[in-house]
């Protein structure tokens, strides 16, 4: 029983069982991409606590005691794998006997092309509004084998909750359907949009493949300099965890357009651009459209 000594507090006043908020489940996430997922899936069923907060950068992420205080009571973890959050296995073992789901389950993996993670999975798996399908799947079972009584409203939410991301991104992908196939490149600071330019038929390139990897190293941006030039690329963009200098300078050096930031690892508070996961995603691809569309 989950709160045994409130439930014999409230049969020796007379109360009664426990009230549904008493009731919910603790669910506990590696970022707050996959809480906003869990939200959504969860509705009033579920408390769901990220570990990294709004704009954190999540692949070299340290917990502090307080990050491990926060995850006290967690009946289940949802976290992405694929070797990017490394430290959540870690952080899991002070929690105790908590089980958890590796999200990117099912996903068909995209290897990394060159640096120091060449060949390995590349991580960024939700950025595909069809890897979206997978990953709220795995919550569904999730969450309805930690809870089975409440496992027809996940199942309800789950669904709802995909019909909503297919139907935002529909005008968005015949918008990148509509370019020259010769201008559907997208080159940011970060490879981390592999599975997205994948859904949108969009060639990728980035000047690291990794954040956890070295950032904007000559050789990276010499590099990237003449895919651009070969290509005839039109715009280059950064990723919002990190700074968008070398991209810029890519910019100058080539002279084309700086498109601006995209968004992958973290939302923003509840004010900001994308508080979301689906205004994550939007944003992101939207920014995309808008850049290919308005570069000479």
């Amino acid at each position: 029983m989950r709160f045994p000594l409130i439930f014999t507090l409230c049969l020796a006043m007379g109360l009664g069982a426990a009230s549904p908020a008493l009731a919910k489940i603790k669910v506990l996430t590696s970022f707050t991409v996959f809480a906003d997922m869990a939200r959504n899936v969860a509705g009033d069923h579920a408390e769901v606590v990220s570990i990294t907060r709004e704009g954190a950068e999540i692949h070299m992420f340290r917990p502090t005691p307080g990050d491990i205080k926060r995850g006290l009571g967690a009946d289940v973890a949802l976290w992405n794998g694929m070797g990017l959050e490394t430290w959540f296995e870690r952080y899991l073992e002070n929690l105790g006997d908590v089980k958890a789901y590796v999200l990117s389950d099912g996903v068909e993996p995209i290897a990394i092309a060159e640096g120091a993670y060449e060949g390995r999975a590349n991580p960024h798996a939700w950025m595909s509004p069809g890897n979206a399908m997978i990953y709220i799947d795995n919550i569904v079972t999730a969450l309805s084998e930690t809870d089975p009584d409440n496992a027809a409203a996940y199942a309800e939410n789950g669904a709802h909750y995909k019909a909503e991301i297919a139907a935002t991104f529909e005008p968005i992908r015949a918008a990148i359907e509509a370019l020259p196939e010769e201008r559907r490149w997208l080159v940011s600071s970060e490879a981390a949009f592999s599975y997205l330019a994948a859904d949108f038929g969009l060639k990728e390139a980035a000047i690291w493949a990794i954040n956890a990897d070295s950032q904007g190293s000559p050789q990276q941006v010499r590099r990237i300099i003449d895919l651009i030039r070969d290509n005839d690329v039109p715009v280059i963009f950064s990723e919002s965890t990190v700074s968008p200098k070398p991209a810029e300078q890519v910019a100058r050096e080539t002279g084309i357009a700086y498109g601006g930031v995209l968004y992958v690892d973290s939302l923003s508070p509840p004010g900001g651009p994308v508080p979301t996961y689906i205004d994550l995603l939007k944003v992101t691809a939207q920014t995309i459209v808008d850049g290919l569309t308005a570069a000479p």
